[in-house]
């Protein structure tokens, strides 16, 4: 009796299996890693706020840190948990006493849950309220990519200047919140912010003024003068800020004049002293900046890793305005000249 078709059965069956483990071999994973929420993230927070979330390992440890008003908050209690990764913040929660304005209370610890698919990620925040009761809230991220190379700046190409300020009113400006009051005004040239606020502290009543246009990479001229003690800003796209300051600030360094606010700590302080005018020649391209500062270059083409404290919107790869902060101090502005980056 012949054993053929038994072999080709046989033959057929391994066959078959084979295929089978390779298709099954080749299907996209399912589970999900620590690794797939490593990166940076341009989240917008409940309250519709920037937030910028960088999470990576060290020493196979989980670590965190997410930016959204005044300095980065470290994260505690990182762990994956199936396909969510559960973590800690610290932050206040209580109703803020104007419309817009900061969260009221102590600092509690606030959980947070994410999953992420692809380049997305869903967060859900779990608002402590009174008599033990909690508030499931929900927002998304966005994966941000790599910073790119540095550029060659003796490369770049820019266009004819864009004069932002005619000097004579706001024609082209507009607050960031149209409920602030604006304290803004066009004096014999000059862009002047008049406010009765004195301190430092990132939330008031007093707006933001930003260009109706918005922009991508370019150079910047610009003259600013504080009071002794003055405090603004320049953000730069609405997500760097160059800080504003006098010479003798009570902050420097990484938060001083010629700084960006929280990133990049400039080579010295080139700042003049309160009441003077100073001139700021910084160029944004491809994610990398350099700041002139009253004639010394005070920053050389260095990468921003990711948005600044107050940014209208984490997600750096996108145009944005030139912003002024009005909600610190009192402050003047002239001669703002742009020339945006001509690409291929």
């Amino acid at each position: 009796m012949s054993t053929f078709p038994y072999r080709s059965s046989l033959l057929t069956a391994f066959l078959f299996m084979f295929l089978s483990i390779q298709a099954k071999a080749a299907e996209p994973s399912t589970s999900t890693s620590q690794d797939d929420f490593f990166g940076n993230w341009a989240l917008e927070m409940p309250d519709g706020a920037a937030g910028w979330l960088t999470l990576s390992a060290e020493e196979s440890k989980p670590q965190g840190e997410l930016w959204t008003v005044g300095g980065g908050k470290q994260l505690t209690e990182i762990n994956l948990d199936g396909k969510t990764l559960h973590f800690v913040r610290h932050i206040k929660v209580g109703e803020p006493e104007y419309d817009g304005g900061p969260p009221t209370g102590p600092r509690v610890a606030c959980q947070y849950s994410a999953t992420v698919k692809g380049n997305r990620m869903q967060l859900t925040m779990y608002r402590p309220l009174p008599e033990d009761q909690v508030e499931e809230i929900h927002f998304t991220g966005k994966r941000l990519p790599p910073l790119p190379p540095k550029p060659d700046l003796s490369e770049v190409q820019f266009g004819p200047p864009i004069e932002l300020f005619n000097g004579k009113n706001l024609d082209g400006w507009k607050l960031t919140n149209s409920q602030q009051i604006n304290g803004w005004k066009a004096i014999d040239g000059v862009l002047v912010n008049t406010t009765p606020k004195l301190d430092f502290a990132p939330y008031s009543q007093y707006g933001n003024l930003r260009t109706v246009q918005e922009f991508m990479d370019f150079n910047l001229k610009i003259e600013f003068k504080v009071p002794p003690g003055g405090n603004s800003g320049i953000y730069l796209r609405g997500v760097y800020e160059a800080q504003v300051l006098d010479r003798d600030s009570r902050m420097q360094g990484i938060q001083g004049v010629g700084a960006i606010f929280g990133r990049i700590e400039p080579a010295e302080n080139a700042g003049k002293l309160g009441d003077k005018w100073n001139r700021y020649d910084i160029t944004l391209v491809d994610r990398h900046i350099t700041v002139i500062l009253n004639g010394k270059k005070v920053i050389d083409n260095q990468p921003i890793l990711g948005c600044t404290n107050g940014a209208l919107w984490a997600d750096d790869t996108k145009p944005g305005p030139i912003y002024l902060q009005g909600d610190h101090t009192a402050v003047s502005y002239r001669n703002l000249l742009l020339r945006p980056v001509i690409k291929d």
